[in-house]
């Protein structure tokens, strides 16, 4: 019989390190859920002692999502071992992930300790940890670049303190795939007590090679992966399960392994990341990139006509994608509507159906065709109208301006008592007087830090997409917005940026920085 790998999914914890991101409480919450319908093994919910936020959203995914284990990391110190309990208690399944660093260079530069208090550190609080709970996995920070014989030592001794899985972090992306498999399969024939425990790995993309270490690992013996949905994460990213599930599941003649994951859930999965994030899914990005499965070569389309499989080893329906790509226009129904959403994974209600049948009609009338990709951004925007933190309500944008004149902007914010308020602002271009008229219109003290837009779908009539970060009181906000008029996607970004601001200077605590595997 096959052994079977298990996922940690991480998207909550090192994903949300990506620079430039933060979630909500209620994002980190919808991201979970939908992890569960994935089947993902295991649930890094967050760092649940580096802040009040982080805390309740961990508390929160371990009262409500069932099926996974739900993690939270913690740092080898006994308040963070304390507060992880105390967020994952309330789960099914509960696990508290403890690190350390063990190389060299992270022991005298950043401990400042030597390796025998180093050893006896991570021991004691793994003993913490194991009083609490009986699922506890260490991991030894920057294990690649940690001489073996302290390595498989600290392994050692943490096993024999109740670990019950030990995770071997790449921490820096320093890993070769021959290399780290064979640092695996010497951790499984030395280290006392290792076929007791779960060997995991972690991997960091700085030299692009996450996924092939992730996998090298499994054919060493590894049978716990962690990763991130897209491959998000702390600078360049971590490994991407989409991939590795997919090069498991595509090759099993190669790895011959087990996995609970339902693949299905992949492309859905990534789309609600990317949007609730605000980081784009490169399109040739493998498995849920938008080219992924389009042919352009006149040889690769003759061939996938006769048989898919001359081009493609996976099909779009295996990992989500919708194989039906009925467009909608201005003359389609509610039933019509209905179909669509369902077909691409989402369920309404009447009374959402017919909210969001106004917003498709008033879509329809500009766009010649509404795509999937269209229904699909129509749903984020009425998800976040529905979710996000709002104190302002965009109720009407004029905008004017040439390349050789000065750009003005008017805009008619509703506020949270229901008054309108209306001001204007010149800039050096038409989003530019936008932003500084809703600066004028709330007062708002916030820099702009990054602006990105893109078109989501094809055409002269696309939806584009505008995700902005603003920096107030040294934290970052990000906001987004879609429309077919780009000014009018900007002005909305902007806005549900600095709504979130409002938010946090209301009683949202920002989360801490921390080094992490």
């Amino acid at each position: 019989m096959a052994e079977r790998v298990k996922f940690l999914d991480t998207t909550l914890r090192d994903g949300e390190q990506s620079a430039g991101i933060g979630m909500t409480e209620d994002e980190k919450l919808e991201i979970a859920r939908q992890l569960a319908r994935l089947r993902v093994d295991i649930i890094e919910a967050g760092f649940a002692a580096s802040s009040p936020g982080d805390f309740r959203a961990v508390t929160n995914i371990a009262k409500e999502v069932k099926g996974p284990v739900i993690a939270s990391l913690s740092r080898a110190v006994a308040n963070d071992v304390d507060q992880a309990w105390e967020a994952v208690r309330h789960a099914e399944s509960p696990r508290i992930h403890v690190f350390l660093s063990s190389s060299d260079i992270q022991i005298l530069h950043q401990l400042r300790k030597d390796r025998e208090a180093v050893l006896g550190q991570a021991v004691e609080m793994v003993q913490r940890a194991k009083k609490y709970c009986s699922d506890v996995e260490f991991s030894p920070m920057d294990a690649t670049r940690t001489t073996k014989e302290y390595l498989f030592q600290m392994l050692a001794a943490v096993i024999k303190a109740g670990a019950t899985t030990i995770n071997i972090a790449d921490t820096v992306g320093y890993a070769i795939p021959s290399n780290f498999a064979m640092l695996v399969r010497e951790i499984r024939e030395t280290v006392p007590g290792v076929d007791k425990v779960t060997v995991s790995v972690h991997c960091h993309n700085d030299l692009g090679l996450a996924v092939s270490n992730s996998l090298a690992a499994i054919e060493a013996g590894a049978r716990q992966v962690e990763g991130c949905i897209n491959g998000i994460g702390e600078r360049a990213g971590n490994a991407a399960l989409e991939e590795i599930i997919m090069a498991l599941d595509t090759r099993k003649d190669l790895f011959n392994v087990e996995m609970g994951v339902d693949t299905t859930q992949l492309y859905p999965t990534s789309r609600m990341v990317s949007r609730i994030t605000g980081m784009a899914v490169q399109a040739n990005k493998a498995v849920v990139g938008e080219n992924a499965f389009r042919h352009a070569s006149g040889i690769h389309q003759d061939g996938v006509l006769k048989n898919r499989a001359t081009y493609e080893v996976m099909q779009p329906e295996r990992v989500g994608v919708p194989s039906n790509r009925l467009v909608l226009g201005k003359l389609s129904g509610r039933a019509g509507l209905q179909s669509r959403l369902e077909a691409l994974g989402y369920r309404l209600g009447r009374e959402d159906l017919n909210k969001v049948f106004e917003s498709f009609k008033v879509l329809a009338d500009k766009k010649r065709e509404v795509s999937d990709r269209d229904l699909e951004i129509l749903m984020d925007e009425e998800h976040r109208a529905a979710t996000e933190p709002i104190s302002y309500h965009l109720d009407h944008i004029h905008f004017a301006g040439s390349d050789d004149d000065v750009a003005t902007a008017t805009v008619r914010l509703i506020g949270p008592d229901g008054q309108k308020f209306t001001d204007a602002s010149v800039g050096n271009g038409p989003v530019d007087a936008v932003c500084k008229a809703i600066d004028r219109v709330i007062g708002s003290r916030v820099k702009l830090v990054d602006f990105n837009v893109q078109a989501a779908t094809e055409g002269l009539d696309s939806i584009g997409t505008v995700v902005v970060r603003v920096e107030k009181n040294g934290q970052i906000y990000t906001g987004r917005g879609a429309s077919t008029d780009i000014i009018v996607a900007s002005a909305k970004a902007y806005l549900s940026a600095v709504n979130r601001a409002l938010a946090a200077e209301e009683g949202a605590a920002a989360p801490a920085a921390g080094a992490t595997p």
